[in-house]
């Protein structure tokens, strides 16, 4: 059974393991049109999205079936039937959301992560959150945005290849911000639709730009006021803790709690993507297969070009014919007992570009969640750094003025484990 191979949430970067498969879950900008259809040959498959767009108040169905272009562009229902395609792929698999036991499993260690809107389908995958709520969630999130959207014309464009800091230098002079570090050479600028056309007028040295299809500058400032009201609601859920390993595209590392996952659900809305460092620590983990669940394509090229000259098979589920394939994957080394391991630490990042202040805190003071870290002041705003949960600040990674990037290392904190 898909996902009954379970790892503790952990965080090692010194830890490797066997035959580990990472599960990617894309996000908006994945989708095509009549991507759906495909799927409705297998069975359940009509009335699964039928009550998924009851969950959303979206008919999911025709829109992933007659929807075109343009219609499945449109932030408000593309989300939801993003997230709810991929849950109904790991369904297929055997993949049943919800706690699992700690015990010696059969198959493969299972690492899960997703990017942007994808990361829902993770917390589901995880046991984070039900997928009715997830499903939820993602509507409710899609149509926040879609609001944000509406206030101004932004948009989002794929920067490929040019060397790295060119790639930065020339966002910054165009008032743009990296809302996607996705390696494999790629970065997506965000912001006002005159500055994206002019970078395209104006690419950096062997760099190409490509427009992307969604509705505004996701990850960025502009989505403030749909953070608000997400920040307003999730109070209501009760997130359990992941009981498997989850990854956060926030920084690559391993989120412990339901609560902490909940609320880098939230950050992320207005904070860049860093898929890049989920790569980097899968690749560190010792990741030797990845299945990238439908709508498929985007994360599996990018991690192909991330992970050139590793030993990773790397599997797009774009049809029911690559079922049997990803079966196989998960059906290896079965009967191996779990890996065992806890976070040592955790990186704090910053969620901007710009100059940083760090908290008059002194390292080994034990931090509730909550409690302010940094404020990294920009040209555009000023971005306030908080802990995401109780710890220990081990060691400041920044000093007053330091100048750091989006995802740039702030601080090292050491989570408290309870006995």
């Amino acid at each position: 059974m898909f996902f009954v191979a379970t790892a503790t949430a952990r965080n090692r970067p010194d830890w490797h393991g066997e035959d580990v498969l990472a599960v990617l879950a894309p996000g908006q900008g994945a989708q095509k049109p009549g991507m759906l259809t495909p799927w409705l040959e297998l069975p359940g498959a009509e009335s699964f999205f039928r009550w998924a767009g009851a969950i959303a108040d979206a008919d999911l169905l025709e829109l992933g079936t007659a929807g075109d272009a343009e219609a499945i562009k449109d932030t408000a229902v593309t989300q939801p039937l993003v997230v709810a395609m991929s849950l109904f792929v790991a369904r297929e698999l055997g993949g049943l959301p919800g706690p699992v036991a700690h015990s010696p499993h059969a198959g493969r260690d299972v690492v899960i992560t997703g990017h942007s809107v994808g990361e829902l389908t993770a917390a589901a995958l995880a046991g984070v959150l039900s997928v009715e709520a997830a499903i939820a969630l993602t509507a409710v999130r899609g149509r926040a945005m879609a609001r944000s959207c509406a206030q101004t014309p932004t948009g989002m464009s794929a920067v490929l290849g040019g060397e790295p800091d060119e790639v930065l230098a020339a966002l910054e002079r165009h008032g743009l911000t990296p809302a996607n570090m996705n390696g494999g050479g790629q970065v997506v600028a965000a912001g006002s639709l005159d500055a994206l056309a002019a970078l395209k007028a104006d690419p950096p040295t062997k760099a190409r730009i490509v427009p992307l299809p969604v509705a505004g500058a996701f990850h960025t400032s502009y989505m403030a006021s749909a953070r608000a009201e997400l920040e307003a609601l999730v109070g209501g859920l009760s997130p359990a803790d992941p009981s498997r390993l989850l990854l956060s595209n926030a920084d690559g590392a391993a989120v412990s709690s339901g609560a902490e996952a909940l609320s880098r659900l939230v950050s992320q809305v207005t904070s860049p993507v860093r898929f890049d460092a989920c790569l980097s620590t899968l690749r560190d983990l010792g990741v030797t297969a990845a299945l990238e669940l439908a709508p498929a394509g985007a994360l599996s090229g990018l991690a192909k070009r991330e992970w050139k000259g590793a030993d990773i098979e790397v599997l797009a589920l774009s049809g029911p014919a690559d079922l049997d394939r990803a079966r196989d994957l998960i059906d290896a080394e079965r009967g191996r007992a779990e890996a065992e391991h806890q976070p040592d630490w955790r990186v704090v990042v910053s969620p901007a570009r710009g100059t940083v202040s760090p908290a008059d805190v002194a390292e080994g003071t034990h931090l509730s969640a909550g409690t302010p870290l940094a404020t990294v002041h920009s040209r555009r705003e000023e971005v306030n750094v908080s802990a995401g949960y109780d710890g220990v600040l081990a060691e400041w990674l920044v000093a007053e003025g330091d100048r750091v990037d989006a995802g740039d290392p702030l601080a090292r904190l050491y989570p408290e484990v309870s006995e």
